[in-house]
């Protein structure tokens, strides 16, 4: 397995920009896709973007889709999370998962601990 740790969250105000880091460790990182996740308190956990071995494929949800970017660095193992234009509705913890390229949840069997991004009104 893979092991992920997740850092770059904090507090924003609306409008702002944050960028995520997910720094992996463990078997290949070049055989597994990168997504991100996140929930809010009270939801569940949803999908925001993913990005395959190669950064050839990307794919976003809606929600994000022309304010947030996916992208990696093999050589470094790591997958990063440009967020601009950050939206109060944006304030979640961000997991990132590695596995198969896929919009969901169940297709990554390695997960980070998460990072709060909270953003303000």
């Amino acid at each position: 397995q893979v092991q992920l740790v997740e850092s770059g969250g904090g507090l924003v105000q609306a409008g702002g920009s944050l960028r995520l880091s997910c720094a992996a460790s463990g078997l290949s990182f070049t055989n597994y896709a990168v997504a991100w996740f996140r929930q809010a308190p009270g939801k569940e956990r949803e999908f925001v973007a993913v990005i395959n071995w190669s950064s050839v494929s990307r794919n976003y949800a809606d929600s994000v889709k022309g304010r947030f970017s996916i992208s990696r660095d093999n050589a470094k193992n790591t997958v990063y999370l440009q967020m601009n234009s950050l939206k109060p509705e944006d304030t979640a913890v961000y997991y990132c998962a590695a596995g198969i390229y896929s919009t969901l949840a169940p297709k990554y069997n390695s997960w980070g601990q998460g990072t709060q991004v909270t953003v303000s009104s």
